[in-house]
């Protein structure tokens, strides 16, 4: 299944997402993209709105061509967006993205993109729960829409330097 998602990956070519050459024993091999993460910029403060639209339409048509493969990221958030020196945005870290098959997602909870299998434990909810949609961190299917959800957190913070949904515990 691995080899499977990470081949559909790579044939993903998208100027905002950084390009999965292959794999190579259990990793992917991809893009070395350099610059900041958006992670590094927002911890200097809220970004100016017109700076922040350049950047969210850029995350948004790298998550719509993903999208469009059937891919979701499953894990979206300012650590893994990769800002270049001449301003573009480039989505990073697809290790936890699911190649969703809609036929095979429906109603069945241990095909949910956010249940893994070997070598991690059946039944394990991933992602970062800051900007987790709902039904992701209940452990549900997900497809795109969970992935609009962090992208809505993202522009978030990106306008206020804040977390939207911060707590003391993960919970």
């Amino acid at each position: 299944r691995f080899l499977r998602e990470a081949q559909s990956m790579a044939k993903l070519n998208h100027p905002n997402v950084a390009h999965v050459y292959g794999v190579e024993g259990r990793g992917l091999v991809m893009e070395l993209v350099e610059g900041e993460d958006l992670a590094q910029r927002i911890a200097r403060g809220a970004i100016p709105v017109d700076e922040a639209v350049q950047i969210a339409v850029q995350i948004a048509c790298g998550l719509e061509a993903a999208h469009e493969r059937g891919i979701v990221h499953r894990d979206l958030k300012p650590a893994n967006i990769r800002l270049t020196a001449d301003g573009t945005a480039k989505i990073l870290d697809f290790g936890l993205a699911k190649a969703v098959d809609d036929r095979s997602d429906r109603g069945d909870i241990l095909n949910s993109p956010t249940f893994t299998s070997p070598p991690t434990a059946i039944g394990m909810i991933v992602g970062t729960a800051a900007y987790m949609a709902p039904e992701q961190a209940r452990g549900r299917p997900i497809d795109k829409r969970a992935d609009i959800w962090a992208f809505g957190c993202v522009v978030f913070e990106m306008l206020t330097a804040k977390r939207l949904f911060a707590g003391e515990s993960v919970t």
